[in-house]
């Protein structure tokens, strides 16, 4: 069961969750380059987006017929790859000005709730071994730590964890 806890800050009637299209790539690109160490390329989503039958990318935007106040036209995103009954998050990330607001948990559990729509029951996915907040996001909604990849991360040769979800 996930925890309905998302949302701290925001109506969750005040979003949408769109299919993730080329048209978002310039805002989904400046959130990327804001997020990580090693952001994705635009010609990765691209590639993603146009030609990998696996992968299911989402946008998570504000309701225009919500008063939202002012908010960038993209405040999260994220992505997966379908693999029979499995799933492997590949990407997450909020809006620099919006983290902290519940908006990444909310994000998971509507893509979570899409893997189950086809009967996925395991979720994978890596996190870097001192990014705590997010380990501790991903082990709120159910997620295991079930093995280590040492020196993953090229930026700085870090370590991730393999988290799973099972059910």
């Amino acid at each position: 069961m996930i925890p309905n806890t998302a949302l701290q800050t925001i109506d969750p009637h005040s979003l949408l969750l769109n299919i993730m299209t080329l048209d978002d790539m310039p805002i989904v690109d400046e959130i990327e380059q804001a997020s990580f160490p090693s952001p994705w390329s635009l010609e990765t989503f691209r590639y993603e987006l146009q030609s990998n039958p696996r992968s299911f990318y989402w946008v998570l935007r504000p309701n225009p017929t919500a008063p939202a106040g002012d908010l960038p036209p993209i405040l999260a995103y994220g992505g997966y790859w379908l693999m029979g009954e499995e799933a492997h998050i590949v990407i997450l990330a909020t809006h620099p000005q919006w983290r902290r607001q519940g908006l990444a948990e909310y994000l998971l559990i509507q893509m979570i709730e899409q893997m189950r729509a086809v009967d996925v029951h395991e979720v994978t996915l890596e996190v870097r071994a001192g990014n705590y907040a997010a380990q501790a996001l991903y082990r709120k909604l159910g997620f295991e730590e079930v093995g280590r990849r040492k020196r993953y991360y090229r930026d700085n040769h870090e370590d991730a964890l393999l988290l799973t979800r099972f059910g």
